[in-house]
C-alpha cells in the first residue's frame, strides 16, 4: 500500500528536517515519532512552524510526519517550517507567491561564527593591558 505524499527538506543553522505531507488527513503532526505538542513544548515554536499552513489556509488538510535532527529547539522548528513550505509547493505550485511573500521559502543563512585563534570567542578579545 503506497500512499501518496509530498516531501520537502528544510534546513536552519545545523538542523535538518525531512517533512512528508499526506493529503486528505485530519491535521495530525508527528515529529520523530512524537506528537507536535510533546516534541515542541514552547507555544512560540509551534506557531512558528505552523505559519506556512496558516498562510495558505490548509491547516487541517494534511497529515504530516517529520524526521528532524541536529541543532537546537528553535533551529529545528525553523527547519520544519521550511520543509513544510517546500512540501506545500510540491503539492500545489500555485502557492509559490503566497509562500514567497511570507518568507517561508527563503533559507536563513545565518550560522554560528567560528572561534578565531588568539581570541576567547568569535570576537571577544583578551583584556588589553598597556604595561
Amino acid at each position: 500500500m503506497a500512499s501518496v505524499y509530498y516531501e520537502g527538506v528544510g534546513r536552519r543553522k545545523t538542523a535538518t528536517a525531512r517533512v512528508r505531507l499526506f493529503p486528505g488527513g485530519t491535521g495530525s503532526i508527528i515529529i520523530n515519532d512524537k506528537p507536535l505538542e510533546e516534541y515542541f513544548r514552547r507555544p512560540g515554536d509551534v506557531t512558528h512552524l505552523l505559519a506556512p499552513l496558516e498562510a495558505v489556509g490548509m491547516k487541517d488538510t494534511f497529515n504530516i510526519t517529520v524526521h528532524v535532527k541536529g541543532g537546537g529547539i528553535s533551529g529545528q522548528a525553523g527547519a520544519v517550517r521550511m520543509g513544510i513550505a517546500r512540501a506545500l509547493l510540491k503539492a500545489n505550485p500555485d502557492l509559490r507567491p503566497v509562500l514567497r511573500t511570507g518568507g517561508f521559502l527563503t533559507r536563513d543563512a545565518r550560522m554560528k561564527e567560528r572561534k578565531k585563534p588568539g581570541l576567547k570567542r568569535a570576537r571577544k578579545a583578551p583584556t588589553y593591558t598597556k604595561r
